[in-house]
């Protein structure tokens, strides 16, 4: 090795420095535009959590609503589909038409988050 010359060391490129603070500057944005987003996505859910969806089963015989909180607010019956002796079939119809209504609560959750953070699949 040459006179004044250290193993392992290299003098700093770029002006010494300047590369770590236009970073740091980069981070601190990208941590602003999350916070943003964030904000953005809790009043979004706050408006789900207001909303319902209504669905039926058996032509209309149950009929039953759930919130953006997917829970079930509503149930109403036909009193012709009461069957003493078939309580199943009213049974399943329940079953269909809350199953329903939670899935419509989903799409309308997966629509709304997905207009905010711009289709990236992010847990909400």
């Amino acid at each position: 090795m040459g006179k004044g010359m250290k193993a392992g060391r290299r003098k700093p490129q770029g002006g010494g420095g300047g590369g770590r603070k236009a970073m740091q500057m980069q981070q601190a944005q990208q941590m602003q535009q999350l916070t943003a987003m964030q904000a953005q996505m809790d009043a979004v859910q706050e408006e789900i959590e207001k909303k319902e969806a209504e669905a039926t089963a058996g032509g209309g015989a149950v009929a039953v609503k759930v919130n953006g909180k997917k829970e079930l607010v509503s149930v109403k019956i036909d009193p012709d589909v009461m069957d003493r002796d078939d309580p199943e079939m009213l049974q399943d119809l329940i079953i269909v038409a809350v199953n329903e209504a939670i899935r419509q609560i989903e799409e309308i959750s997966q629509s709304e988050m997905e207009k905010v953070t711009g289709g990236i699949n992010l847990p909400f």
